[in-house]
């Protein structure tokens, strides 16, 4: 089996009897390395002792009068969100437990890029011993912001931190240990190059083409299949659709921001003006292989499943969107 997503941490987690992924203190040791939170050498003698405490224990209890006695307001702020944010993982027996009640009642409070790594990690659990680079790819999609361009009439998805040339060690200390190349070349993703993703899968320099009818979005189902699977324990088939028409209309989930708008437009009986059409980047019929298990009202009627793009050609896909929206009667996590 060949490895992939190292800079996720998959490595420094444990696994449970269901499959679900354990919190260990090399894992939460790595939120310290970040550079938001190592203390610099003019920062506070309570700053260091808050530092070097957990390092020592990282899951000891800090109390609100450790953090407020930091002299900077910065240090202040990253402490408490960090410390909220540990807290949370350690009240769930797994990570996928943590994320659940996360997306269910607070997602609002947690940084989106603690959400985003959360769904890589658990993204790599659940795609453990996958073999289609493709499939790989376009899981990218759920944790990664895409920048769109169209190419040659093809629809390509690139990562925007990769075409930005951000520094990607700012945001990860794995990936700083990696040794990753700041600068990447993006080739497109093909038959002839696929093999290439498992040395380069931390890189994020391979583009998927999401044009309809090409085996993107279907590889892009299949992520979302596994995702539900390995979430809620629900089997779904989840197919890609080329147009929506004289359709029984009963649920839909919006994939993002803009997919819901179009959804809820569709819902209220309205049409589509020419650019809400052209921003629409996916469709997808989702059914159940066991109707007890969803509302009543829904019966079997499939869920229509909507991505779309921005104005601006960024895709900003929200995975939470199919564990809170599916018509279910009692979405479990599997462990």
């Amino acid at each position: 089996m060949r490895d992939f997503w190292l800079s996720c941490g998959h490595h420094l987690t444990d696994r449970d009897a269901g499959g679900g992924l354990l919190v260990t203190d090399e894992f939460l040791k790595v939120y310290l390395a970040r550079t938001e939170l190592i203390p610099p050498a003019e920062a506070c003698p309570a700053e260091h002792v808050l530092h070097a405490s957990l390092l020592a224990d990282p899951r000891r209890r800090v109390r609100d009068g450790e953090i407020a006695a930091l002299f900077d307001a910065d240090a202040r702020e990253n402490w408490g969100l960090i410390i909220a944010f540990r807290d949370r993982l350690l009240q769930q027996r797994t990570l996928e437990g943590a994320y659940l009640d996360l997306i269910r009642r607070d997602v609002g409070k947690t940084p989106p890029l603690f959400l985003n790594q959360l769904v890589h990690l658990i993204l790599r659990n659940a795609l453990d011993g996958c073999d289609d680079p493709f499939v790989l790819r376009a899981a990218e999609l759920l944790f990664r912001p895409q920048r769109l361009t169209v190419h040659g009439g093809s629809l390509i998805a690139a990562d925007d931190e990769t075409i930005a040339g951000a520094d990607s060690a700012r945001k990860s200390p794995l990936v700083a240990m990696l040794d990753s190349p700041t600068e990447a070349e993006i080739d497109v993703m093909v038959e002839d190059t696929a093999h290439t993703y498992w040395e380069r899968s931390d890189a994020f320099d391979m583009a998927l083409d999401l044009t309809a009818g090409q085996p993107g979005l279907a590889k892009l189902g299949e992520v979302m299949t596994r995702w539900i699977k390995h979430m809620l324990a629900v089997d779904v088939e989840i197919q890609p659709l080329t147009e929506m028409r004289d359709v029984k209309f009963d649920w839909y989930l919006g994939l993002d921001a803009v997919g819901t708008k179009i959804g809820d437009t569709l819902w209220n009986a309205g049409s589509l003006d020419p650019r809400s059409e052209a921003s629409i980047v996916g469709l997808y019929q989702l059914k159940f292989s066991d109707p007890t298990v969803v509302v009543e009202k829904i019966g079997s009627e499939p869920v229509y499943l909507i991505l779309a793009m921005t104005p601006d050609k960024m895709l900003h896909m929200k995975p939470q969107n199919l564990l809170i929206g599916l018509p279910i009667r009692h979405p479990k996590p599997i462990s």
